[in-house]
């Protein structure tokens, strides 16, 4: 099976012991210790059909430029070694070849400053990345009292009456599909039957939640899950007499479903990855490529537990690592999960709900507040809300009626549609895997006058009718300001991707909508700077300790490639010595770095010491490194998570020099970005906070000044395409994407944010090194491979310089 471009679709496989030496036996043969051969499986025997297949290369200019590079060196070598050294290393037509500007969904901004000059290396980049583009997140809550549903329940939690159940796999989610279609009713509301508010309400959610589990025509993916949680029970009497047993008679019913990542966001993150391989990095592009193929680039990356960040998280690295072929072996390889490191907000949910109920007082009151700091405007309760929020409410209430009867018109003929198509028995479901596998636009349903992506007109009638009804309660006349980022969300979404609709009042709605949410989604983690940095130091208290663990084993490995260098230069006579010296200071430190995580590291065998011992020779060798820096090494982590951890990163960063421990010191952030900050309600998709590590080489070793760190961030998504008319904004309305607006810098220029002074502002809200728990097993892994698994966790954990 081939790919568009021609090329054979590959998967990974584990190979047996057989098999590797096979490949083993190749690489000696043929003298290369990377090429590729077939094999071919046969009878419980393997064999090799062709060797050195360079599929990779095919659209490869740089490796046929490359290789001819080669070619010449050794012709030159052979029979002109006087002309070898002159010439140089690369080809005559490149030499004044102009450099090509980016021409990607990234738009270039102000914060790159760092300088890689002689003096000042990058040792290490920091990512905090939030996941790309994707379709609204959505929930249908109902208590159910049908007995079909609650012995569906009891089938899946063991026959306990009193807990919950989660449903997620195909085969569970089939039971309650097939459970739905007989409870669904016949009869539409307002006829006949459902007679009762209540009963067309109920019946209605049914509905909903049959047509979300019948999308695609078969269940795939992660991205449909159904809890089950019991509200009442009755006692009954035991089958044989004797006692009694309880019996759930009402549960409630949570589908959860939406928050997929669209073609758009996909391409949002591949493109930020190849922006990030073009500018992060000494070399113009090339040079990260070149780094990660000699073995000085220390990657790792990570991400949460939702699909949509897992799968930015793996469009990203094809971006950066400039990789080809699908998402999914680059996931499986190269990403792992940390869900209690990236997820969650349950440390700080009593504290948010404080600070909504504080901001639901202030926007509905109508009370403006007076800001005592004219200079500092941030320092105020409810900093950017509108001032005259309370009069927005309304007109919001009063739009997103108008979109909803509009989507709900179109929803009726869509289901009078499907009536027809029932009743001849030929449904053509849309298929929900295929989109969420696709790069682009399904140009058909749009030509068709069709919702984009996987949703369907009644279940986007659902999504609007929802917050219709949650957004303002008319039997209480009371507004739910909570519903406010959702109604933007939505807005949002429609805008980009569904404008072929041509819904009336949907701009006007985009813009009072994002007046509101500007002042509400910033003030849900904190309504003021202090109560901000108490919120973000408990959703990122995990986060900024690893942050610090990366930080100080960079500045370690840094001072001990020094001190070898130095010693080198003193004494050329012990460079071997002084290599195993450095790898034997890297043991040590590791293995301090996880004292007290449990008896993973300390009950080691003398078997493991010693392949600890050959795996620090899988580092880059200056004394066969045919590049003129071999010394240089640069750590990357990258961290994929979602909004909630980029606001709470931010806040600390920001606003920690106001813990009364550190009273009087500056904040990390200069006073011009804390403005800036300020006027920056939203971090959209694929916002970022980046920190680069440089150390200064002719600066002393003990001088705080050798380390120095750069920070950045962007805002991610640029709305401006939504505002405008002119042809640029009407060729990303055309893809269905916004561009990415670049970096800009946290600090003033010429300013020096030294790495001792970052530990110190930071240090009490992040998790101590200590408490990190111990390495397991990567969870990719599991069932007939986890022994494997162990074997390759235990591999990964000896490399000294990628502890963390």
């Amino acid at each position: 099976m081939r790919n568009p471009d021609g090329k054979e679709v590959r998967y990974p496989v584990l190979l047996t012991p057989m098999e590797k030496e096979i490949s083993r036996e190749i690489c000696i043969a043929f003298q290369q210790a990377v090429c590729g051969f077939d094999l071919l499986r046969s009878e419980g025997r393997s064999y090799v059909c062709d060797v050195n297949g360079w599929s990779f290369v095919k659209n490869s200019y740089k490796y046929y430029d490359d290789a001819a590079c080669v070619l010449r060196k050794m012709f030159l070598d052979a029979k002109a070694p006087h002309l070898s050294s002159t010439i140089p290393p690369i080809l005559p037509w490149k030499v004044n070849e102009p450099v090509q500007p980016s021409e990607g969904l990234t738009r270039q901004g102000s914060g790159i400053i760092g300088t890689f000059g002689q003096s000042e290396e990058l040792r290490c980049v920091i990512a905090i990345i939030r996941h790309g583009d994707r379709t609204p997140k959505q929930k249908v809550k109902l208590k159910v009292t049908e007995e079909k549903l609650l012995n569906l329940m009891l089938k899946y939690n063991g026959g306990r009456p009193r807990a919950e159940t989660k449903l997620k796999s195909a085969v569970q989610l089939q039971d309650l599909l097939d459970a739905t279609r007989i409870l669904v009713p016949r009869i539409r509301p307002g006829r006949e039957s459902d007679s009762e508010a209540e009963d067309i309400e109920h019946a209605e959610k049914l509905r909903q939640v049959k047509a979300v589990l019948e999308e695609g025509g078969h269940f795939s993916g992660i991205y449909r899950k159904v809890q089950l949680k019991p509200l009442k029970w009755v006692k009954v009497a035991k089958n044989n007499g004797e006692g009694e047993d309880e019996k759930p008679v009402e549960a409630l019913m949570i589908l959860k479903y939406g928050g997929v990542l669209t073609h758009a966001g996909r391409n949002q993150a591949e493109e930020l990855g190849r922006y990030f391989r073009n500018n992060m990095y000494p070399g113009e592009g090339t040079g990260l490529l070149r780094l990660h193929s000699t073995y000085r680039h220390d990657l790792k990356i990570y991400s949460s537990d939702e699909g949509r960040v897992q799968m930015s998280a793996a469009a990203f690295a094809k971006g950066l690592l400039d990789l080809e072929g699908q998402l999914t072996p680059i996931l499986v390889s190269l990403v792992s999960k940390d869900s209690s490191m990236l997820d969650g907000l349950e440390n700080a949910s009593s504290e948010m709900e404080e600070a909504k109920a504080r901001l639901n007082e202030i926007i509905t009151s109508g009370i403006k507040s007076v800001n005592i700091n004219p200079e500092k405007p941030w320092m105020v309760d409810g900093a950017g809300v509108h001032p005259n929020a309370s009069e927005l409410l309304p007109e919001l209430v009063k739009l997103t009626k108008k979109v909803t009867e509009q989507v709900r018109l179109l929803a009726k003929d869509e289901s009078e549609e499907l009536a027809e198509a029932s009743s001849t028995g030929v449904i053509l479901p849309y298929d929900q895997a295929k989109a969420l596998g696709k790069t682009n636009i399904d140009v058909d349903r749009i030509a068709a006058g069709l919702p984009c992506g996987s949703e369907g007109f009644l279940l986007m009638f659902a999504r609007w009718r929802k917050l219709q009804r949650d957004l303002y309660n008319e039997r209480k006349e009371r507004f739910d300001i909570t519903q406010i980022p959702d109604v933007y969300d939505s807005c949002k979404y429609d805008l980009l991707h569904n404008a072929h609709l041509n819904l009336e009042g949907l701009d006007e709605l985009f813009k009072v909508a994002q007046l509101l949410a500007d002042g509400v989604i910033p003030n849900e983690y904190g309504i003021n700077p202090k109560q901000k940095l108490k919120i973000g130091s408990k959703i990122a208290r995990r986060l900024l300790g690893k942050i610090l663990i990366d930080l100080r084993n960079t500045r370690e490995e840094a001072i001990s490639v020094a001190e070898l260098k130095s010693a080198q230069d003193i004494n050329p006579s012990v460079p071997n010595g002084g290599r195993e010296e450095i790898d034997q200071r890297f043991k040590s430190q590791s293995k301090m770095e996880l004292a007290g995580k449990g008896s993973f590291t300390s009950e080691k065998s003398m078997d493991q010491e010693d392949d600890e011992d050959k795996e620090t020779k899988y580092r880059l060798d200056p004394k066969y490194a045919n590049v003129k820096t071999p010394e240089r090494h640069v750590r990357t982590r990258l961290y994929f998570t979602s909004e909630s951890h980029i606001h709470s990163l931010m806040n600390v960063l920001r606003y920690c020099n106001l813990d009364e421990s550190l009273q009087g010191e500056d904040s990390l952030v200069c006073d011009s970005a804390l403005e800036r900050l300020c006027k920056t309600k939203e971090l959209d998709y694929m916002s970022q906070i980046v920190l680069r590590l440089f150390e200064n080489t002719e600066v002393a070793l003990e001088d705080p000044k050798r380390f120095r760190i750069e920070m950045t961030f962007s805002r991610g998504a640029d709305l401006s395409p939504l505002e405008g008319n002119d042809s640029e904004a009407a060729s990303f309305h055309q893809e269905h994407t916004l561009p990415i607006m670049g970096p800009e810098r946290l600090q003033e220029v010429g300013s020096c944010l030294t790495l001792e002074m970052m530990e110190k502002m930071i240090r009490q809200f992040a998790m101590p090194a200590e408490d990190f728990p111990p390495p397991s097993i990567p969870q990719g892994f599991s069932g007939y491979f986890s022994k494997s698994a162990a074997v390759l966790e235990r591999l990964v954990n000896l490399w000294p310089f990628n502890k963390h």
